[in-house]
């Protein structure tokens, strides 16, 4: 009989390996708030000795990030996140989901809706200077909004007479290509469209030709950390009948996303789910390539960065090495050492929304690091980290602006000719 993710937290030992790689126990010292503490939290309430209603539980559940930083550390081999999916999916049958994280749900990933939403987001922040971005809530979310603007490529369009996309050069494009279908996600394609294209882009010069899906929907990411898991079942299983049976890799440019679906086989339970997940790649595992050779080399571009990898890429899918073969195929750029880079910003999905405190203290460490380090740009692979990073740098006045690594490697092709 399944335990529903709980029997994941059989091997904790409490050993304690975990309490130093947990953002939320770094900033308040309170083990309630450390995987340890959460795991006791996690076996009372599947034994029945803490009720799904005590505020003590929720309270402290709440409070984590789901970040998994803990997982990799740890000995015994605990999968902290599937235990957390499941007594956040007991509490929410019981408590129901809070009133703010469900309308945030319906505008970002409800079919009809959510496009209108981002295109009055895709409005306002045409107008919305960095500069409105604040640590109030309103303040903050501007800071966000202004985060997910399109970087370096309106000056080439105004060049090419405005259009959208560009193409490799037939000289730079290997043949026959390989092919990858790709998958375009809710909050990626509403606001952060550009990576898309800046992914189908790079791709082809690597070899891949990106094909379109029909039929694709939310990733159900959102939804599993708000403890909806059927809500999340519903709409796996509408991505896996929508991406077939085929062999071809599924090209994920969000780590959450990516996250998610590489465990469709855990949420769905069955063989065909599971074979879904096994094709899902990172953009920056295809761009690696076999052998992790790495991607074609673009121009230089003459660039301080600092990579922050998304928890959801390093913890979750153990994806640390290929994102920086895309760095080493850009001549000049270098890469600054951030210390503490693999702790998590405090985006989390809706963490920032829900748990702003908590949040924007687990994002002040990682900022005043930022500040030091100075650099020109700080590059990672979610957008809910390209938001809250984004809006952070914003709001402590520092001048670094946001990327996703494939928005780079696109700005090195294209100044190396490799588009027409």
């Amino acid at each position: 009989m399944t335990r529903g993710g709980f029997e994941g937290l059989d091997a904790c030992v409490h050993c304690g390996f975990c309490l130093q790689a947990c953002p939320t126990f770094l900033a308040t010292g309170d083990e309630s708030d450390s995987p340890r503490g959460r795991i006791e939290l996690m076996r009372g309430l599947e034994r029945g000795d803490i009720a799904a209603t005590d505020p003590a539980l929720f309270y402290h559940l709440d409070r984590c990030l789901g970040c998994r930083g803990c997982e990799p550390v740890c000995p015994s081999g605990v999968q902290y996140g599937h235990g957390l999916e499941a007594a956040r999916s007991r509490i929410t049958a019981v408590r129901g989901v809070p009133p703010l994280a469900r309308l945030a749900l319906w505008a970002l990933t409800t079919t009809g809706i959510s496009s209108v939403v981002y295109w009055f987001a895709r409005v306002l922040r045409a107008v919305l200077p960095r500069s409105f971005a604040g640590w109030g809530r309103i303040r903050f979310a501007l800071g966000m909004l202004a985060a997910t603007k399109p970087g370096g490529r309106r000056r080439y369009e105004a060049l090419k007479g405005g259009r959208r996309r560009a193409t490799p050069t037939a000289a730079y494009r290997p043949l026959p290509p390989l092919t990858a279908q790709i998958f375009r996600g809710c909050v990626m394609q509403g606001l952060f469209s550009h990576v898309h294209d800046a992914t189908i882009r790079t791709l082809a010069v690597n070899g891949y030709e990106a094909l379109e899906v029909s039929g694709q929907v939310c990733c159900g990411a959102l939804h599993a950390h708000a403890g909806l898991l059927e809500e999340a079942r519903a709409l796996a299983r509408a991505n896996v009948n929508a991406f077939g049976d085929d062999d071809e890799p599924i090209v994920v440019n969000s780590a959450g996303c990516g996250a998610l679906m590489k465990e469709y086989g855990h949420l769905l339970g069955d063989a065909r789910s599971e074979r879904f997940g096994r094709r899902v790649r990172d953009v920056t595992e295809l761009l690696a390539g076999d052998g992790m050779k790495g991607p074609v080399a673009g121009a230089p571009l003459d660039l301080h960065v600092a990579y922050d990898p998304p928890c959801h890429l390093l913890h979750a899918q153990g994806v640390a090495v290929q994102p920086l073969k895309l760095f080493a195929a850009i001549p000049l750029l270098k890469l600054v050492p951030l210390p503490g880079a693999a702790e998590c910003c405090g985006s989390a999905g809706l963490f920032t929304l829900l748990e702003p405190e908590m949040s924007r203290a687990v994002l002040g460490a990682k900022l005043e690091r930022l500040r030091e380090a100075a650099p020109q740009v700080v590059a990672t692979g979610n957008p809910g980290c390209l938001m809250q990073i984004g809006a952070g740098l914003a709001a402590a006045r520092i001048a670094a602006r946001v990327r996703h690594p494939v928005e780079l490697l696109d700005d090195a092709y294209r100044a190396a000719g490799r588009y027409e």
